[in-house]
């Protein structure tokens, strides 16, 4: 079974995006930094400036997509999961969603996931799609967020091909990964051959500028005491004018 459409990633996840810090860390010797990594995408890569069109590439439950609203006339957010995509479309209609964090074995505490106070819920269209298969209707975009994507794709190659169509000229592409190259999400033969911020840019020239890259700590609660602390790799990218 797919392991994004599981319960227990659905609510792991929600946590990640969602749960406040005191839920998601209590300990004060842990990387308090990396906290809010779902909200971080947005407000360390874009300036906030008003925008129409924006996309969010593998938005799981939701989060970057609502703080995108707050300043983007509309948002379309993909994700391939179907569980992660209702719960997303619930929060968006309900503003609220229970779900539990596990602490450890059999014993779990209840949670409510809520929107953020700035989103705009009603500017926000949540569908299941394959990043490396978009709907050919999709159309262009003046931002486009595709966090810890790219290294899960089974072939990326195809959705770098197709960004030059997806975001319009002048516009920003944002891409953070961890560079975690697994092969039970892609095959070896479609890895980077060298260091994936070099492939990254030989792959989007001469379409995109690199403007800025960042490194963007993220923490993942599994459990009370297990922690998944990891360092993406942020990147930048204007969409050249021809």
């Amino acid at each position: 079974m797919n392991p994004y459409e599981t319960q227990k990633l659905r609510d792991e996840y929600l946590l990640f995006h969602f749960g406040t810090a005191a839920e998601v860390l209590p300990y004060p010797e842990g990387p308090a930094e990396a906290l809010g990594f779902a909200v971080r995408t947005v407000t360390e890569t874009l300036p906030q400036a008003p925008a129409a069109r924006a996309l969010d590439l593998g938005c799981a439950v939701g989060r970057s997509a609502f703080e995108l609203s707050a300043f983007c006339e509309s948002v379309t957010a993909i994700d391939f999961s179907g569980t992660f995509i209702n719960a997303a479309r619930e929060l968006q209609s309900q503003g609220a969603l229970d779900y539990l964090r596990l602490e450890e074995g059999a014993v779990s505490t209840p949670l409510v996931a809520r929107l953020p106070a700035t989103a705009r819920p009603d500017r926000v269209q949540f569908e299941t799609g394959d990043a490396t298969d978009l709907r050919p209707d999709l159309g262009s975009f003046d931002i486009v967020h595709a966090a810890n994507l790219i290294c899960r794709l089974p072939e990326p190659a195809k959705l770098l091909k197709r960004l030059p169509n997806l975001v319009n000229q002048g516009g920003t592409l944002v891409i953070t990964t961890p560079c975690t190259w697994l092969g039970e999400f892609t095959p070896p033969e479609h890895w980077p051959n060298g260091p994936t911020l070099q492939w990254l840019k030989e792959s989007l020239a001469p379409a995109f500028t690199l403007t800025r890259s960042l490194n963007m700590p993220f923490l993942i609660r599994e459990t009370a005491r297990k922690f998944q602390w990891t360092v993406a790799e942020a990147s930048v990218w204007t969409r050249c004018k021809s």
